[in-house]
């Protein structure tokens, strides 16, 4: 049989081998760090043995098909460890996940977060042992009564799900089983470092109507300080929380009036505004119109999109004059009832509109989180028609544009394409164009990119953004999705060059995705010390005593006359007390303003990165910090 490699070289074999010994063949190296293969684009243990041609890719915990499988093999041990400790303990699911995994649980006794010490020494137990982990298969009706038996009703649920004639595989380590798909690591005593993080609630199966499990999150590298790194940044992230710092510096709050329905406080909405100033100007350089639509819109609108159809469960809807309206979820019918309201020619195309629109989507209450998830957002949108021979050239502008937004932030971004869900509309050669019309325009543009295999949009395959904050956290913001289907339900049309009717292809795009969400980004990425050009406080003067708060309230104006957002403090504190509550609340600069000041027309700069600046003329501290806002520096 001959294997092909992931780098394109061949090797040949005389008889079947297993993954784990094409490995030690390729290198001994190789073999100890692997974690799983992928046998013609199927994740495999290291134990699947391989008996025909195919190619071959080892992975190890560098890969994210390796991470997931040393990590899943964390989850087990886990699992192994709980029923150890608490017998009585029913298993449902234990995947790994993006910086980690967790297991649901049923328990009648309650799991604190003063257990998972306990949890984790019985863990270290188990490694040291050095189980063999093992695979073995049974058939449905067979693996239904095994389950049945080991008392796992969660297990005999999920495999009663499946077909009749499946074959069930199992993994066993030790006196542990569990029903699982792998793949698996080879052993426990191949996982090196691990921490168990928190505790949540969560329902069987994500449906509100079943019964609320205990959901325990850890996270595993291969290395003890890849472990405490990660643990670093997890601390990091607390400091850095958006909710905290939201509240503390007085830029937004959550009421049970309205839950995941975010108020915005008057700190908050100056920065929303300088956010959406810096937006609205960026579109105009770059030739979008700028419209809005209504948020309500009648049910045969969102029959005609599909939204009615394949979105209803997210959306809220609403009866008017005995006609349901749904309240919009997207901006896109919208846009296009714009584009369809009079004649279209080639010559208008491609005819960029832009929307900062109030979207609504029902989230489910354990979803919600702070500004990061929520029902109601700002979407700061573009729907952009064309003609096809204007895709490439498009998307290579939209990509700068968000470039250039992520730029001015300072965040590194990568991009994943996304294709065809198992949920969508259209033809398989429109989504076949679509897709390759976005794959073409990155490789033109010699982007770096990853395949995210079926998570497009029902409507068109897209391109993602995702951006990566301070402290290496990445976020999914921008996104461009080109659409075949919505202009061909909504039947809309140009005229083109040659006099004949033609449809347009619809490119939907964000830079910021949810503004709301990325406001939330950006308190966590700057950790609430925004740049001067976006802080809702720019200049704080802080005269010395009573006898100084005029000339501290002379110097307020001039701040003011010049646009610069500036307050003055004129309690009777100490200057250190108001120099220390002034960093506290994150302003750029604080003005100390006493004798000296006033008779010679000076301040005493502050600087919130660089500290004690000295004294300069009010004129000239001015002109610098208009000149800082102007350029938008960080």
């Amino acid at each position: 049989m001959i294997i092909t490699l992931k780098d394109g070289s061949q090797k040949e074999y005389a008889q079947a081998m297993s993954v784990l010994d094409i490995a030690k063949n390729i290198s001994e190296g190789l073999a100890r760090m692997a974690t799983c293969g992928e046998v013609d684009g199927e994740v495999k243990d290291l134990r699947c043995v391989v008996d025909k041609d195919c190619t071959l890719s080892i992975h190890t915990a560098s890969d994210p098909e390796g991470l997931a499988a040393y990590r899943h093999t964390t989850s087990h041990i886990m699992a192994q460890a709980i029923k150890r400790l608490y017998p009585e303990v029913k298993l449902a699911i234990g995947p790994s996940i993006a910086d980690g995994f967790y297991y649901d649980i049923d328990s009648e006794t309650p799991i604190t977060a003063d257990d998972l010490e306990k949890i984790e020494a019985e863990m270290k137990k188990i490694v040291k042992a050095d189980y063999p982990i093992s695979r073995f298969t049974k058939p449905r009706n067979e693996a239904i009564a095994f389950m049945k038996e080991r008392k796992e009703p969660y297990k005999v649920e999920l495999i009663e799900d499946l077909p009749e004639d499946s074959e069930i595989s199992f993994y066993e380590q030790g006196e542990f089983v569990d029903l699982c798909a792998g793949p698996h690591l080879m052993s426990t005593k191949s996982v090196k470092a691990f921490k168990l993080t928190s505790l949540a609630g969560a329902y069987w199966r994500g449906d509100e109507h079943n019964k609320m499990l205990t959901r325990i999150y850890g996270t595993a590298f291969p290395k003890k300080a890849e472990l405490e790194e990660y643990l670093t940044m997890m601390e990091e992230a607390k400091k850095r929380d958006h909710r905290k710092l939201g509240r503390e510096l007085g830029l937004f709050m959550m009421n049970e009036a309205g839950p995941g329905f975010p108020f915005f406080l008057p700190n908050g909405m100056v920065l929303k505004n300088n956010l959406l100033d810096y937006w609205h100007k960026l579109h105009a350089m770059n030739d979008y119109q700028e419209i809005s639509s209504p948020v309500i819109l009648n049910r045969a609108l969102w029959e005609t999109s599909g939204h009615w159809d394949h979105y209803k469960d997210n959306m809220y809807t609403t009866v008017i004059d005995d006609q349901d309206f749904a309240i919009k979820p997207m901006n896109c019918p919208g846009s296009i009832l714009v584009y369809e309201s009079e004649p279209r020619s080639y010559r208008d195309l491609p005819l960029r509109l832009a929307e900062l629109g109030l979207v609504h989507r029902h989230e489910k209450s354990g979803q919600l989180h702070g500004l990061m998830r929520v029902r109601c957002f700002t979407q700061d949108d573009a729907h952009i028609f064309l003609a096809p021979e204007q895709i490439k050239d498009e998307i290579t502008k939209v990509a700068k544009l968000i470039d250039e937004v992520y730029n001015q932030f300072r965040f590194k971004y990568h991009v994943e394409l996304s294709t065809r869900p198992e949920d969508s509309m259209g033809s398989d050669e429109d989504w076949e164009l679509a897709t390759e019309g976005l794959r073409g325009a990155l490789d033109e543009m010699g982007l770096p990119y990853v395949v995210n295999e079926g998570d497009g949009a029902f409507y068109g395959p897209k391109i993602d953004f995702h951006l990566e904050d301070s402290i290496g956290r990445t976020w999914q913001c921008g996104t461009i999705q080109l659409d075949f289907q919505l202009p061909m339900r909504f039947n809309l049309e140009y005229t083109g060059a040659d006099g004949e009717k033609h449809r347009p292809i619809m490119i939907h795009r964000v830079a910021f995705g949810s503004v709301e969400r990325f406001i939330g980004i950006l308190i966590e990425h700057f950790a609430g010390a925004f740049p001067t050009w976006l802080a809702p406080v720019q200049v704080k003067v802080l005269p010395i005593s009573d006898k100084y708060a005029e000339y501290g309230k002379k110097v307020q104006s001039a701040l003011k006359e010049a646009g610069i957002r500036a307050e003055i403090d004129t309690r009777s504190e100490k200057i250190g007390y108001k120099i220390r509550e002034a960093q506290t609340r994150k302003i750029p600069y604080m003005l100390v303003v006493g004798a000296k000041e006033e008779e010679e027309g000076l301040v005493s700069v502050r600087s919130r990165k660089e500290g004690d600046l000295g004294q300069r003329l009010l004129d000239t501290f001015i002109k610098d910090v208009k000149e800082e806002i102007r350029i938008k520096a960080n």
